[in-house]
């Protein structure tokens, strides 16, 4: 067994650190605030910061919302860098820019230590079933040495390549999807307003060449409007910021990403930004001043 730690326990961090606690492992937690009860109970360690989570873990794991966020727990006062001592290792699976995720890595690596970054997808429900897509970006001696534990929160696990081309990964599933989102919403809208019943032009679409993943979970909650949130807007709409910074910097344009941007922008500017991404649809209904259903 290993002796692992896990920072940030939110929404999915902490299913996942269950996970790793559940595998037998000796887990110690740290996240804002105090780290949830469940996770104390099961055998998790509460330490005072991310510094003491570094000095008793051989292999620490974060799980946080932003670029910024990560910036600060690995470097920033009472830090992981502080803890670290040769050998370590750090994998990163929160969703940040690929970037900055390079230069986390040589700054770590600097350390005597090894970085992985392992963003994932499948939101809270892949989290609390284990059942995670995790796209990586390590060494392959890295890789192969933290894929037990990866084995322990996901199924469909990929070594991308080096350092950062994790996130870049996530950031390409990201495009995906919120473009995927807004392809189900105009579809299911034009539907809805020429008369058609959504339900059933659903139930027909998912038996030919448009059906996916988005169609059966999101297209379901567009028509049962049912926007708790798997996956928020705010942090949809951060990841697709990635992507047009990245392509900014790439000198790429990404015009389908942009509008998918505004529209989950529409959303945020009224108050929708803590709904599920899938209520990216409630923008194109303001616009066409029509409602998908109404239940």
């Amino acid at each position: 067994m290993s002796t692992l730690g896990f920072i940030g326990l939110g929404i999915m961090g902490a299913p996942m650190a269950r996970h790793l606690i559940d595998a037998g492992h000796t887990v110690y937690l740290n996240t804002r605030g105090t780290p949830p009860g469940e996770l104390l109970s099961a055998g998790g360690i509460a330490c005072a910061n991310a510094t003491e989570v570094a000095q008793k873990a051989d292999i620490i794991f974060l799980m946080l919302p932003d670029t910024p966020d990560v910036e600060t727990v690995l470097f920033g006062t009472n830090g992981v860098t502080a803890g670290l001592q040769i050998g370590k290792t750090v994998v990163d699976m929160s969703s940040i820019s690929p970037m900055q995720t390079k230069v986390f890595a040589e700054r770590i690596n600097t350390l005597g230590c090894d970085y992985v970054d392992a963003p994932v997808s499948g939101g809270e429900v892949g989290a609390k079933a284990a059942s995670l897509t995790i796209m990586c970006g390590a060494s392959e001696e890295t890789f192969e040495k933290v894929l037990p534990l990866l084995k322990c929160m996901g199924k469909n696990i990929t070594l991308v390549g080096g350092n950062g081309d994790g996130q870049t990964c996530k950031v390409a599933n990201q495009i995906i999807v919120a473009l995927n989102i807004a392809a189900v919403g105009e579809a299911l809208m034009f539907a809805s307003k020429a008369g058609a019943d959504p339900a059933k032009v659903r139930q027909a679409l998912m038996g030919g060449f448009a059906a996916s993943r988005i169609l059966e979970v999101h297209g379901e909650r567009m028509i049962k409007r049912t926007f708790n949130p798997g996956f928020r807007i705010g942090l949809h709409q951060k990841d697709l910021g990635l992507a047009l910074q990245g392509a900014r910097e790439l000198g790429l344009a990404l015009p389908q990403t942009a509008g998918a941007a505004q529209l989950m922008q529409v959303c945020a500017a009224n108050d929708m930004a803590d709904l599920d991404h899938s209520a990216l649809v409630r923008a194109l209904e303001i616009m066409g001043n029509h409602e998908i259903a109404k239940v």
